[in-house]
């Protein structure tokens, strides 16, 4: 029997389905542009083949394993392996809208949030590890934290955490995944002397309309129904992303007195970044100040790279991990009853909430460092991370895919 199935929700969020999908190859765009022309389809072959790999690894057993009845608060059992049992019948997760549905919106969550890792390895991995690891890292940190926030049971929904779209289950795990990552593999060869500028922003600014259209998916569609609080995700979700490409710009400009396209996308980014967690919990205002504050928090931990040595290609954790974690920690701040009954922050006189957020954060940030660590030193072991120095030296296109983004010699 389907009969709670409403069909505007149901409608709404296969709409939301396709904008989540699209900020994958918008990802693959924007990380594309700022390596150089080289490297431009192994970067983007990095996303598109997250694309393949973790959404028959989310049918097979990683939606059973976020999403399944739980077992102890960390994980979900096997009750869905293979999507047994996701049908059209609703789920308690999302009530109006068939349960295969709700699944596939997860899905390209689960989807996007590796690819975003890619950032960080950029122009150094090799493809075969980076599948590998792929499916490691989905399997081992991505379903369980998932199930922790998301969950029936997971041990940080029952502590009360906010996270309406992924600040923590997405953007925290992939950045400090990122900065580890940057550790473990070292630096590109040259960095940080060689010339290594983005070779085609207009790439990138591509890739961040992209993204800023599919954003409108990721957070209003976490509503999961076609209704008043999806809505002020999509509004709080537009108004942030402004801010933050203005508060990286206003930052930039005092301090380099020049605003660069690659600022006002970063900052965008950043935005919806600061914003994804607290989308529906908050009002037009606080969404502006949290993507302002994202915007120049984002820059400042992007400035502090260089002098911590690290050579984060693309700077996922500057931007996904600390705009993650400045968001999560915002909404224990700004989260409002008058969007959610019941969901209250720091300014509505809840201080225990900044304390759970917090929680939420540390516990992310600790989980995903340690897991990541050990799950990049296994890959090492059995295939190497890096390619060797003539194979980056060539370009991951020639080298690892055979082909060339430019019919042209290669640019440098």
């Amino acid at each position: 029997m389907t009969t709670n199935i409403n069909s505007g929700d149901t409608a709404f969020l296969l709409a939301c389905v396709g904008l989540v999908m699209l900020m994958t190859p918008g990802l693959a765009f924007f990380y594309a542009g700022m390596v150089r022309g080289k490297n431009v389809l192994g970067t983007i072959m990095q996303s598109f083949a997250a694309l393949a790999v973790i959404s028959v690894q989310w049918a097979l057993f990683g939606y059973s394993l976020a999403f399944g009845p739980d077992r102890g608060g960390l994980i979900g059992d096997l009750s869905y392996v293979g999507l047994r049992g996701v049908g059209m019948e609703p789920s308690a997760y999302a009530p109006t809208v068939p349960h295969a549905l709700f699944m596939i919106y997860q899905m390209m969550f689960a989807v996007i949030t590796p690819a975003l890792i890619t950032g960080a390895f950029a122009e150094r991995k090799k493809f075969s590890s980076y599948l590998l690891f792929m499916v490691l890292w989905a399997t081992f940190v991505y379903d369980p934290l998932a199930h922790w926030v998301w969950g029936a049971g997971g041990w940080l929904n029952k502590l009360g955490a906010l996270d309406f779209a992924g600040g923590t289950v997405v953007h925290i795990s992939s950045g400090v995944t990122a900065l580890v990552a940057a550790m473990v593999m070292g630096r590109r060869a040259g960095y940080p002397h060689a010339d290594m500028r983005p070779h085609n922003l207009t790439l990138t600014l591509l890739g961040t309309g992209l993204l800023w259209f599919g954003w409108f998916g990721f957070n209003g569609g976490s509503a999961l129904a076609a209704n008043g609080l999806a809505v002020n995700a999509v509004v709080v979700t537009h108004l942030a992303a402004a801010a933050g490409a203005l508060g990286w710009m206003a930052v930039e400009c005092l301090r380099h007195r020049q605003c660069t396209a690659l600022g006002a996308a970063s900052g965008a980014v950043a935005g919806l970044v600061g914003i994804t967690p607290a989308a529906g919990f908050v009002g037009p205002l606080a969404g502006m100040a949290i993507g302002a504050g994202a915007g120049v928090v984002c820059f400042l931990a992007v400035a502090l790279k260089s002098r911590m040595g690290y050579d984060d290609s693309l700077d996922t954790f500057g931007v996904h991990g600390v705009g993650g974690a400045f968001g999560a920690l915002a909404t224990g701040v700004f989260a409002s009853a008058a969007i959610q009954a019941g969901k209250t922050g720091l300014l509505e006189g809840n201080m225990h909430q900044i304390t759970i957020q917090a929680v939420g954060v540390l516990a992310a940030v600790l989980y995903s460092a340690v897991v990541s660590l050990v799950l990049l030193k296994l890959v090492d072991a059995v295939l190497g991370l890096r390619v060797d120095e003539r194979a980056e030296e060539l370009g991951l296109d020639i080298t690892q895919h055979g082909e060339a983004a430019y019919d042209m010699p290669l640019v440098a």
